[in-house]
């Protein structure tokens, strides 16, 4: 059977969310993915819902208060991870090139682990060109706007 767009997208995006499972070690509620691709520049990052609390990659041990299970949140993998994010954003972005599809400037990827679902919001319009932002900045504000709102829940 032939693969269309749609599978090899979807492979891509599995292949993100699989390798900030692996990162995690299973060990999350929800991943939070965000992926941009604008005027040449491509940028991956990431953060976690655990045990009802939203923490960033870097900060999963002292969040946490853990003792027994550490988390490796070394910068060789976190870099290891960061690189195969924007890898798959790329692939994405040369995948949609190709079958003459809209590249999208963003994603934001919601997996949900127990229920094995993900929740995908694209964007295809520019998000920082023109304008004082880099991509880091939108995923800072992400990441305060998601953990405000589990505070606030």
């Amino acid at each position: 059977m032939k693969k269309i767009f749609e599978d090899y997208f979807t492979e891509f995006q599995a292949d993100m969310v699989s390798i900030c499972l692996e990162y995690v070690e299973d060990r999350a509620d929800k991943i939070y993915i965000y992926c941009a691709y604008e005027a040449n520049s491509i940028y991956g990052d990431f953060f976690y819902m655990i045990s009802g609390k939203i923490v960033e990659r870097d900060q999963l041990n002292s969040n946490l208060g853990c003792t027994d299970l550490l988390y490796d949140t070394s910068d060789d993998r976190q870099l290891a991870v960061l690189r195969i994010l924007t890898e798959d954003m790329e692939k994405i972005a040369k995948l949609c090139t190709e079958y003459e599809r809209s590249v999208p400037t963003e994603m934001k990827l919601i997996y949900d682990v127990k229920s094995n679902a993900l929740e995908a919001n694209y964007n295809y319009e520019n998000v920082i060109t023109g304008t004082e932002f880099i991509s880091e900045h939108i995923f800072d504000k992400w990441f305060q706007k998601v953990k405000v709102n589990k505070n606030n829940s």
